[in-house]
Order: structure tokens, then sequence, then C-alpha cells
């Protein structure tokens, strides 16, 4: 979930909608302060469906709790850990010495002072790896559908749940390998066509008074023509200088280009840089000893946003702040490359941050197949067992996940009644409008996904010491993980499972267009009615001890 599918501009013949972290269409969204902080905004006052954050602190504050600093490790592409925004709210290992070339701690990863990378090795960090249905045909076509048809039809009778696997990633490898391969002839012809662009509009300004002005002289131009008359209908093009027009296409496709380009490696069957580079043995579920201490790594874009959310502190002229910037440290786990997660690296990340102090685990990612789901399981298991919650996103293919399983999930079959563990929080994404407040690309479901936090317009850190607008659930993730830091720093014997209830019962529920239907809670988190839940139903003031959790989620708390 690394990459993002959201749309930069729409050309009737054109669908520029692209898998990437990409800035949303603003006006002058680098001035407008309240766009950029309007998540943290109180739906009671202002009737956007912000998540209150700082009545959260000021209402915890009124009852003379202090705040413990609660670790938070984010398990993504990498975090930029000296970014202005982020430096300050960085975790660092207490127990292991910088830079020496030693495991100080013992836990079994040398210099592991922000983290770890379990994809990277001695040779570097892996930046491009396959899709996890490319990876499923290389393994299994030569078992399945190999030369020998007797031995492929016994095979598929004895291993009919990878058989199962193997069809359903066969068929989406076929599909969006095709599709990829499409949309990159597209966007290069688009980019090649931007000077022609310019060219023809001859410094005047893309309007539509402006083009039936101009008359194409052969099929270049009329190509080049064509695309100026879609996209002279976006408010974002429209009225824009030729000069302003090339900067904006040319950033568009860049970004375009960026994401498609690595899809021939991503749907080649043939391509593997794990072995050379990480060099660990993949198919060693149980190997847990590798990968290097690059924190960042060579695309850091997605996971320093989603660290900003959870902890950014303001900086400079910049007013972004994090929900939990008062009460988290940011521990980065690079876990996602570009392209699929892989289970063993899942599992192992979930493992090390747990055993490293993580209290709370943001997950911004997910796949529609999963060969080491057992092993990923386990993993869950073992944070429930130590107390520390699980945030993970819902998705960003506008579907029911009942339908079309994100994993990892904390179902183990769709059909069952409830997840079998009690630490996950499975997250969609809102926006700021009230009237169409599920974003277009969110997931949902009313059994399968717990709450919806925002995740559309979301202004955060990247890379270089630098600021954007990205969108997605692996937006709304790091929303909900920070508001659990939140509650957990004030009330630190709070169990995963009474955080997962107090966020759910008091999210300001809506039924705009069926919102009440896209998640248990109907509604989007409010972290101060989750803190006043939780402190009237699971902490008692005198002892500082939990209350025990509820049983069932009760009735989610009215607007």
């Amino acid at each position: 979930m690394k990459k993002l599918f959201l749309a930069a501009v729409f050309l009737s013949g054109f669908t520029l909608s692209y898998a990437q972290e990409n800035s949303v269409n603003a006006v002058n969204p680098k001035e407008n302060k309240d766009l950029m902080t309007w998540y943290h905004k109180d739906f009671s006052t202002t009737k956007v469906y912000g998540v209150n954050t700082e009545n959260a602190y000021k209402f915890l504050e009124s009852k003379g709790l202090k705040p413990n600093m609660v670790v938070v490790g984010v398990l993504d592409s990498g975090v930029q850990v000296d970014h202005p925004g982020l430096v300050k709210n960085i975790w660092s290992n207490p127990n292991e010495v910088p830079n020496n070339g030693k495991d100080d701690d013992n836990n079994g990863y040398i210099d592991d002072i922000h983290g770890w990378s379990f994809i990277g090795g001695a040779k570097g960090d892996i930046e491009v790896d396959n899709m996890e249905v490319t990876r499923v045909v290389a393994k299994y076509k030569p078992i399945f559908e190999g030369e020998d048809s007797s031995k492929n039809k016994a095979n598929q009778a004895k291993m009919p749940e990878q058989f199962a696997m193997y069809m359903k990633s066969k068929e989406m490898y076929g599909k969006k390998s095709q599709e990829g391969k499409q949309s990159l002839q597209m966007y290069t012809m688009i980019n090649e066509s931007i000077p022609t662009m310019v060219k023809m509009l001859n410094g005047k300004a893309i309007t539509a008074e402006n083009l039936k002005a101009i008359k194409p002289v052969d099929q270049k131009e009329a190509m080049a023509f064509q695309i100026l008359n879609q996209i002279v209908n976006n408010p974002e093009f429209a009225g824009k200088s030729s000069v302003e027009f090339e900067k904006a296409m040319k950033e568009q496709m860049k970004e375009a280009l960026d994401h498609f380009t690595p899809q021939a490696q991503q749907y080649d069957v043939n391509f593997d840089p794990r072995k050379e580079i990480v060099g660990d043995n993949y198919e060693d579920y149980s190997e847990k000893k590798y990968g290097n201490n690059h924190y960042e790594g060579p695309d850091a874009v997605h996971g320093t946003h989603v660290a900003g959310i959870i902890a950014g502190l303001p900086q400079g002229k910049e007013v972004q702040y994090g929900v939990a910037s008062k009460v988290a440290k940011i521990m980065s786990v690079r876990t996602v490359p570009n392209g699929d997660e892989r289970d063993k690296d899942v599992a192992n990340a979930i493992r090390y941050a747990v055993d490293n102090g993580a209290k709370v685990l943001n997950m911004s990612f997910g796949k529609p197949v999963s060969p080491g789901k057992d092993v990923v399981w386990e993993a869950f298991k073992y944070a429930e067992d130590k107390g520390v919650l699980l945030v993970k996103a819902a998705g960003n293919e506008n579907e029911d996940v009942a339908e079309h399983v994100a994993y990892p999930t904390n179902f183990k079959n769709v059909t069952d009644e409830k997840p079998f563990v009690s630490n996950v929080l499975v997250v969609g994404a809102s926006t700021n409008d009230s009237n169409s407040l599920r974003a277009d690309f969110s997931n949902y479901n009313k059994k399968m996904v717990n709450v919806f936090a925002p995740g559309q317009e979301i202004y955060s850190t990247t890379p270089k010491n630098e600021y954007q607008y990205l969108q997605g659930t692996s937006m709304a993730s790091p929303v909900v993980a920070g508001a659990a830091a939140v509650l957990l720093a004030y009330m630190p014997n709070l169990t995963p499972a009474q955080i997962i209830e107090s966020l759910t019962n008091s999210s300001n529920a809506s039924s705009a267009e069926g919102f009440a239907g896209f998640s248990q809670a109907g509604g989007v988190i409010d972290v101060k009615k989750a803190a006043e839940y939780a402190f009237a139903n699971f902490y008692k003031e005198n002892s500082g001890k939990a209350k025990k959790a509820s049983k069932t989620i009760k009735k989610k708390a009215k607007k």
C-alpha cells in the first residue's frame, strides 16, 4: 500500500490515475494553513470531521494525568530521521552505542539506533521489488502448469490452497502487468507531447478561448491539441500561464513515470533483487537476523509522511504537527519496498518493534495474496501477547474487504464472526467534506473495518526536509496510530482492546451516503471523545489501573 491510487488529472480519453503518493489538487495549498491542519479540527464546532486533537490533550491534562512517552513503530518504506519536523521525536535505542559496529544490546541487530531495515543488507538497499502475485506465479507455475500434465494435476490435488492462490495471482498478474504497460505507454506519449503543447500555446494561458485559435498542422500537433482540449476542463490546469502549465505537467508526468517505469521489474518473474542485496534465505521464515540499519532507504516519501502524521513537530514556517506530537517517538522499521512487502519481513518487523519497546505499530500497506500469512498471524499473536496495538490501513481499491481481502488481515476467514486477535485496528479514509465523507478510494466493510479517519489532503513531512499533501488509507492509519498513542501516553494501562473500543464507540457518526455501513464505528474518530470514553470506562484515577475491557463493542456514541 506504499503506492496510493490517486487521480492527479482527469482526461476524457486519458485517465491519469496512478498508484503514487501524489500531491493533491488545491488552490495555493502551500499557503493554506487551515488546509494543512484540517484533520485536527473539532467536529462539534466546525462540522468538519477532524479528530479533535488539541481538546483531547486539554481533557487529559484537566484530569491531572501526566503523559509517558510512547514509542510508535512505523513499518514502512523508511523515515528521514533527521527531518527538521521529526528529528526531536525520533526514537533512539538507549542500549546501543551509535556506529561502533557492535551489537551492544545483544538483540541480534548491529547499531540499530533508530530502528532497522529488513529490506537491505551489506550490499545496499532494495528499492524496487516484485508484486506478490508475480512471486506466486514465478514459484508455482512450474508446479501447477509445468510440462508434465499428470504431475500438474497431482500437485493441484495435493496443494489445493496454493493452487487457488496461484490461479488468483495468475489472473491478477496478467491484468495488472498489461495495464501497467499500457499506462507507461500513455504517460510516455503525454510527457513527450509537453513541448508541443507549450509551443502551440505560444505564451498564452490555457483557456478554452485561446484553444479555439489553435490549428494543428500535423499528426503530432493534433495529438497534443487533443490533450490540451481535455486538460483545459481540469481546474488544476485551467487558466494557468504556459509557463505554469509546463511546470505542472512535467511534475505530474514525472510522478506517473516514476511509478509505472518500475512496473517492468515488479511484474518480471525473473527479477529477484532479494538474494544479492539482502542475502537471506527467503524461504526460511524462521530466519530473523538479516537486514541493515539504513532507516531511510532510497525512497522514504511514504514512511516519512506517515511519521509526520503521527509525531511531526512545527518548525520554521511550517505549522504541520502530528496527532501524538507531544507524546510519541518514532521507530523506523523499513519493511515496504516499491512493490509488495514480503511476509517474512512483515513478521520480523512486528517482532523487532515489539521487542524494542514499541507499544503501537502503524502498518500502511497491504496486498491481495499472502503466501506466508501464517507467519504474519503468528507475529500478530506475539504482539497481542505483549500488549501491543497494531493499526492497519484498510486499502485504497474502493472495495469491500470481505469480498477482496487485503492482507495482512486479523480475520483468518471472512466468514468468521470476529477477529482471531484483539489488538488489530483497521482504518478507512475520510475526507473534509461532510457530504461525501468516505474517500472515493477507501476500502470498507461494516465488520472488518473498525473506524475511519482523515486520509485525504493530508499535509506532512517528506524527504529532503520538505512537506507534501498526500492521500490514502495510508494517511488515515497513522492518524489513528497517533490517537492511540495519545490515549496510551496518559493512560498507560489501557489494553489494545480497550483502545480499540474507545476509538470505535466514541466516533462522530454520519449517515451521509451510507457512511454508517462502511465500518464498525459508522463514523470518524474523535480523540477527545475517545479519551473521555477510556477515562470513564477503563481508568481508575486513584490507582492508575485500567478496568477490565468489555467483551463486546458497545453501542457507539452519538455525535
